[in-house]
C-alpha cells in the first residue's frame, strides 16, 4: 500500500505554515519507502493532482473556526466535509468537491483519507513562525500521524 502525508500551507504566512511544519519533522522518523511526503501550498484541483496513485492519505492543515481553541488538533476523515462541495468555478473548487470528481474520474485516489486539522490564530501575517500555542502542538501532531501511519499498517 502506498501513503501519502500531506503538509499543507504557506510557509511565510505565520500559523498557516502548520501543516508544512509537522511534515517536515515527520520526515526523519518515517520509512519513506512506504510513505511519501509532500509540501504543498495549493488546493483544489491541484491538490487532486498530489493524491492520485496513493492508495492511503493523511493531510495536515491549519483550521480556524468559530469557538476552536487555538492548538487543539482535530482528526477528521474527509467525509466531514461532504457537505462543503462547491464549485462555483474550476478555479474555484474545494478539498471535497475534488476527491469527489476524482472518483468520479475513476481516478486512483486513495479510499482513506484522515485528515488533522490544527486550530490556529493567524493566517495573514507574514512570519516564519507559529505563535506559541500552534509551535507547542507540533510535536503533539507529529506523534498523532505517526500513530495514524501505523493504524493504517496494522
Amino acid at each position: 500500500m502506498k501513503t501519502v502525508v500531506l503538509g499543507m500551507g504557506n510557509p511565510i504566512l505565520s500559523d498557516d505554515s502548520v501543516g508544512i511544519r509537522v511534515a517536515r519533522a515527520l520526515e526523519d522518523r518515517v520509512d519513506t519507502t512506504r510513505v511519501t511526503i509532500i509540501e504543498s501550498s495549493v488546493g483544489g484541483l491541484e491538490l487532486l493532482e498530489m493524491l492520485v496513485g496513493f492508495d492511503k492519505a493523511i493531510l495536515i492543515d491549519s483550521i480556524q473556526t468559530v469557538d476552536g481553541k487555538v492548538g487543539h488538533i482535530y482528526q477528521l476523515t474527509s467525509e466531514a466535509f461532504n457537505n462543503t462541495r462547491y464549485a462555483t468555478s474550476a478555479h474555484d473548487v474545494n478539498f471535497a468537491t475534488a476527491i469527489e470528481l476524482g472518483y468520479k474520474l475513476n481516478l486512483a485516489v486513495p479510499k482513506q483519507i484522515t485528515i488533522f486539522a490544527i486550530e490556529v490564530r493567524d493566517v495573514t501575517t507574514f512570519s516564519e513562525s507559529c505563535c506559541p500555542e500552534v509551535e507547542a502542538c507540533i510535536p503533539i501532531a507529529v506523534e498523532k500521524v505517526l500513530h495514524a501511519l501505523q493504524q493504517q499498517d496494522s
